[in-house]
């Protein structure tokens, strides 16, 4: 598989609904190339995007929990070079308080929310372009600075443990001209953050993508929300 345009391209990790699905849609109606990855063998919302779109998105499949299937992913697109990387994943545990907690559910969460996202960052930084932007989705429950409430323990830590390996990744990587990003995209109606949050997709989203389009070129590592606002770590 190899770029057949200068037309600018995404690669989207966790795209079969909610923000995921939002962001590739963003990109594909903004003109990009995008190819977008699901998890499982079954039919999305993703698949019917790609059928409308006219060839400018591509399905990929893969579980960033298993480091074979990524590894497989970047051998399907290694000769591939894309402007951005982003990767979306995150599970809840619920609002639960960290002594209620299994072990097994802690170890689930950090490794889905944390561990592969950086996984992915790791394999896949030899195909973004030195211009390029490497971005993942944080959340504001991240900000050590702003748990005030408690409340969400363990997905608040494994998001504040995504934030600090992305900080190891910039600096490791000190030199590299790459923006790297950690987005916050709000307090949206999903199937994660529920049905009483403040955000629809369609008021978030767009300002997740007008947010990592602001900061191309810029270099450095930036936590900002879906307003181009800091977030405090």
């Amino acid at each position: 598989m190899t770029n057949a345009t200068s037309e600018k391209v995404a690669l989207l990790i966790g795209a079969s609904r909610g923000l995921g699905l939002a962001m590739a849609t963003e990109y594909v109606t903004r003109g990009w190339q995008v190819i977008a990855t699901v998890r499982g063998a079954g039919r999305t919302q993703l698949h019917d995007l790609a059928e409308s779109s006219g060839g400018r998105l591509t399905v990929e499949k893969v579980d960033i929990t298993v480091p074979a299937q990524v590894a497989a992913l970047h051998r399907r697109v290694a000769d591939m070079r894309f402007d951005l990387l982003f990767v979306n994943a995150g599970i809840s545990n619920g609002d639960l308080e960290v002594n209620d907690v299994s072990t097994e559910t802690f170890h689930r969460v950090m490794v889905t929310n944390a561990l592969s996202p950086m996984r992915v960052v790791e394999a896949f930084q030899d195909v973004v372009t030195p211009a390029g932007t490497i971005g993942v989705m944080s959340s504001r429950q991240g900000s050590i600075t702003l748990n005030d409430n408690a409340g969400y323990e363990v997905y608040r830590a494994s998001k504040s443990a995504l934030n600090q390996l992305m900080r190891s990744f910039a600096a490791r990587h000190v030199d590299d001209p790459r923006t790297l990003l950690l987005i916050s995209p709000g307090w949206v109606r999903t199937e994660l953050g529920g049905p009483s949050a403040l955000l629809t997709i369609d008021e978030s989203v767009p300002g997740v993508v007008d947010t990592i389009e602001k900061h191309v070129g810029e270099g450095g590592l930036h936590f900002l929300d879906y307003r181009d606002q800091i977030v405090p770590w």
